[in-house]
């Protein structure tokens, strides 16, 4: 309901009525037939720039990365991260596929000093290895892993 409400409209001239640019026909008002042309140019040129403009997606990105920012994920990764989950967002929560996400972090001192156990194989492992964070957009948990070079 909101992404309507961002839609570009106009007025229209003949009739005095609010008229979507996309129920257009034929560059004329659906409701009167009023010509409508010079809205209709004045518009397309930001048709592309503008698709993913409603505030409540800018402000979810912002978090998103802000998040993964701070736990130190490289923002290429987030950006990746990010794009794949919009192609989930025109479908219903129902067919989202895509919401797990799987990240590589930067280990620090007290990660590199103690010992740590694979997810994969379940040893024990002290040097290299990589720090993950798993988890899944639907649910708000997180999980840290390492994973050993041999895996």
């Amino acid at each position: 309901m909101t992404s309507r409400m961002h839609a570009p409209h106009t007025t229209c001239p003949g009739c005095q009525e609010e008229v979507f640019l996309d129920e257009l026909v034929g560059g004329k008002c659906p409701l009167c037939g009023c010509s409508l042309e010079d809205f209709d140019e004045s518009i397309s040129e930001y048709d592309g720039i503008l698709d993913r403009s409603d505030l409540s997606w800018l402000i979810f990105n912002y978090f998103v990365f802000k998040k993964f920012v701070d736990l130190g994920v490289p923002p290429s990764q987030i950006m990746e991260f990010v794009s794949n989950y919009e192609q989930n967002a025109d479908k219903p929560p129902e067919e989202w596929t895509k919401t797990e996400f799987s990240l590589e972090l930067p280990m620090g001192v007290l990660d590199r000093l103690r010992p740590k156990r694979c997810a994969k194989c379940n040893r024990l492992f002290v040097r290299r290895g990589r720090k993950r964070i798993t988890g899944d957009m639907r649910h708000t948990s997180v999980r840290i892993q390492y994973v050993c070079d041999q895996c």
